[in-house]
């Protein structure tokens, strides 16, 4: 089965329940998160469904990058996850909303996503969690033929390791939705109290894990400069600072 078919199956999942639910709860912790990044342009990469993710950001441009055509329509652009059509050092901030589980090669989507953002840009990925109710339910009930169960889950600690790998500082990791991943929508409504027990009596079962990572820079001083530096200061008639001597002891006389 072809990646684009899995994302495909994955959009029609987000149309209805439990997925519905999730991609609401996903736009609410982007709500929080975004308004507090800046720049010049954000970017998310595929779509899940017609909701706007990114609605909550102050950036003004904003743009969704299409992974594959979606309902047999091509879009006016459709990029691949390992090689994204941007320049190096041109996005502010990247969303990733369940890309990596279904990639052929997903550290190399991240990679990408090091080149083309800029020094101290952000990204923020959504990915469902292997160890929680939504991961049972893949094992326990064989699911792992239907979406989103049929992707690549990977835990927190591994996506941390690859994004420190790439020289991102992690910033901040979430989990979202602790309700089981049921289809009827008056009983997932019943549950909702389950996301206020959760963080505190099973936080480790959420369905998804929503990290933020920052691109970290390190500012590099070329030798040559700093010679060029302090040859200038002595040029210029300041003393090169060098180690004070110990006088000599002695008798003094009158």
């Amino acid at each position: 089965m072809s990646v684009t078919h899995l994302r495909t199956r994955l959009q029609a999942w987000f149309a209805q329940q439990p997925g519905a639910s999730l991609l609401q709860i996903e736009q609410d912790w982007l709500a929080q998160q975004l308004p507090d990044m800046f720049g010049y342009h954000i970017l998310q990469l595929g779509q899940l469904a017609d909701m706007d993710l990114l609605a909550a950001s102050r950036i003004g441009h904003r743009a969704v990058l299409a992974l594959d055509a979606v309902d047999g329509q091509q879009p006016a652009v459709v990029s691949r996850g390992e090689s994204l059509p941007l320049a190096a050092d041109s996005v502010d901030v990247l969303v990733l909303p369940h890309v990596l589980e279904f990639e052929v090669n997903p550290h190399q989507v991240l990679r990408e996503c090091e080149r083309v953002l800029i020094g101290e840009g952000h990204v923020l990925i959504l990915t469902f969690n292997p160890w929680s109710l939504w991961g049972l339910s893949r094992l326990l009930l064989g699911w792992r033929a239907a979406p989103p169960w049929n992707g690549h889950f990977f835990s927190a600690s591994r996506l941390q390791d690859w994004l420190r790998l790439l020289g991102f500082e992690i910033l901040t990791t979430q989990r979202l939705f602790y309700r089981p991943p049921i289809v009827h929508t008056a009983t997932l409504q019943r549950l909702v109290f389950m996301e206020q027990l959760g963080p505190w009596c099973w936080p480790w079962w959420a369905g998804v894990h929503a990290i933020v990572a920052k691109k970290r820079v390190i500012p590099l001083t070329p030798v040559r400069e700093l010679w060029r530096r302090r040859r200038r200061l002595i040029a210029n008639g300041i003393a090169e600072p060098t180690a004070r001597k110990k006088q000599p002891t002695g008798t003094l006389t009158s």
